[in-house]
């Protein structure tokens, strides 16, 4: 595998060549030559508005396999990861069965051996992610889990959450939940509010998100470790994070890169492809959550991406799941969201991101391995039944023109164009 890089952008704080437009030979996985006008005969990658970045990582997906491969797979999942400029990603224990043994977290690494695309299984805390009873964290860390979560439902039990904690401190180990007090938001479908009232909706409120971070932040005080909160989406969880960040606790958080795009007003609609949990919720907590990454309050930008079939999205509001599918389209919104700063701010969560997961992060210089992400703001794309990679369409954006396109990714000697 040897093939050039013409005339891109660098985007790597710590790579001497950082905002410098350079050629990028890259020969059996290594960065070979990083030069202008580098004379080669072989394979070019060249496109208008060029940008190399290392290889992105996401914090939050869901792949659904083992139990849901139906909705996608190892395999599916990868390529969708692939198409939208991914070369890790973060996976949720919310498969059948959850991710909670060695051979759980095994089936993971195996896919990894032939994938440039790799994936990074979290554990679940509880069994059965049910919130009552911990899981073998010790083993599963030894065996391979990133860190420990109970993924798409948060952390209920407040002694649970304690223990937790406690025990990950042995290792240095990273609890991740997602919060919400599910006793405030049962049988809710938005956000608890004017626009909920006006559509008759049962609503779910702000301080439901609150509580638990208020609940978590005190534990976290009072116990030590590492906790990391995922999928913020208020403005009052933006002012709690940031003084316990003063306060000096070791607390990260992150945002879907969604809740950037949207707010409660999307649902007048009642297009199911904008039920998500938590809820979008006002213009200002939008506002507040945008402002909340350029400050670096929020940490990591993730997709959330979340796949279903149309069983579980063409129906009545009401009845629809949550969810919405990211990780191929993460670039063009983020473009969307951040305009001319988009390379600054991708740049900075993903550095933020790997160094919370405690990734080693190798500059874009001669001699180190290449883990590149190639991508162009100048390009743009359909997503449509042709581009998707997905097995699942519970997107917004779908059928759309994307402004904005990732040209490909190169990882473990694998090269991966769109």
């Amino acid at each position: 595998m040897e093939f050039l890089i013409r005339a891109a952008l660098i985007i790597d704080s710590n790579s001497p060549y950082h905002l410098k437009k350079k050629d990028i030979l890259i020969k059996n996985g290594i960065i070979k030559k990083i030069d202008d006008n580098v004379k080669f005969g072989g394979q070019v990658i060249e496109q208008s508005g060029l940008r190399v970045t290392k290889g992105l990582l996401d914090l939050r997906s869901n792949f659904n396999d083992p139990g849901f491969e139906h909705k996608e797979d190892l395999e599916s999942g990868s390529a969708t990861a692939a198409a939208g400029g991914f070369t890790d990603v973060v996976i949720m224990p919310n498969t059948q069965p959850i991710t909670a043994s060695k051979n759980a977290i095994s089936y993971f690494q195996k896919w990894n051996r032939d994938s440039p695309v790799k994936l990074h299984p979290t554990a679940a805390i509880t069994i059965n992610c049910e919130g009552k009873e911990l899981t073998e964290m010790i083993d599963l860390h030894t065996a391979g889990a990133v860190a420990f979560t109970d993924g798409i439902n948060p952390i209920w039990h407040t002694n649970i959450l304690l223990k937790s904690l406690l025990y990950v401190q042995k290792f240095n180990g990273l609890i991740i939940n997602r919060p919400e007090d599910q006793m405030l938001t049962a049988f809710g479908n938005m956000n608890e509010g004017v626009v909920s009232t006006g559509l008759g909706m049962k609503g779910m409120p702000f301080i439901a998100e609150e509580v638990m971070i208020k609940r978590d932040l005190q534990l976290l005080e009072y116990a030590g470790g590492r906790i990391h909160f995922s999928m913020i989406s208020s403005s009052g969880s933006v002012a709690l994070i940031k003084q316990a960040k003063k306060n000096g606790l070791n607390v990260t958080a992150d945002v879907g890169i969604h809740y950037l795009l949207f707010d409660e007003s999307y649902l007048t609609s009642f297009d199911t492809n904008y039920k998500v949990n938590p809820p979008y919720r006002t213009e200002k907590d939008r506002k507040a959550l945008i402002k909340a990454v350029k400050e670096g309050v929020i940490d990591a930008v993730v997709t959330d991406h979340q796949p279903h079939d149309e069983e579980c999205k063409k129906l009545e509001f009401d009845l629809a799941d949550f969810g919405i599918t990211g990780l191929q389209t993460y670039y063009s919104q983020m473009l969307k969201v951040f305009g001319d700063e988009t390379d600054s701010i991708i740049e900075k969560t993903q550095l933020n991101a790997k160094s919370i997961l405690g990734f080693n992060q190798q500059p874009i210089e001669e001699g180190t391995e290449a883990c590149l992400t190639f991508f162009s703001p100048d390009v743009a794309w359909v997503f449509d039944a042709a581009t998707n990679q997905s097995k699942s369409e519970n997107s917004p954006f779908y059928d759309e023109e994307m402004k904005g396109s990732v040209i490909g990714i190169f990882n473990d000697n694998k090269l991966v164009l769109n």
